[in-house]
């Protein structure tokens, strides 16, 4: 089963999801700011990204800027600062069994399909 963890407010989070529905294909819609990602299931996401936690926050983010910019972090410090401001998370993230990719642009879906 294929989940995106999707944000709608967001442009490319939304575009990923158009991307979704036109394949035609069954997926779940998981709103990660109104259910957030347990620690355990974060940590398995990241694992299926093959990606380093620093690789999914979003730096730009003013809360990333004021709070940890700078600072020395472990994978589970920014592990725990995704999970305390789920704003910091790359979106969208499109999961499909042991597969995932942040769908920026939208066309990296097809590489776990």
């Amino acid at each position: 089963m294929i989940t995106i963890y999707h944000n709608p407010r967001c442009t490319k989070s939304r575009e990923g999801l158009c991307e979704l529905e036109n394949l035609n294909t069954e997926f779940t819609i998981r709103k990660y700011l109104d259910e957030p990602f347990t620690k355990e299931e974060l940590k398995e996401v990241i694992q299926k990204l093959n990606i380093k936690p620093i690789e999914l926050v979003r730096t730009k983010e003013a809360i990333w800027k004021e709070e940890y910019k700078g600072k020395e972090l472990t994978d589970e410090n920014i592990i725990d600062a995704m999970l305390q401001h789920p704003k910091l998370i790359e979106r969208p993230i499109v999961v499909n069994g042991n597969k995932a990719v942040i769908a920026r642009p939208k066309e990296k879906i097809q590489d776990i399909l």
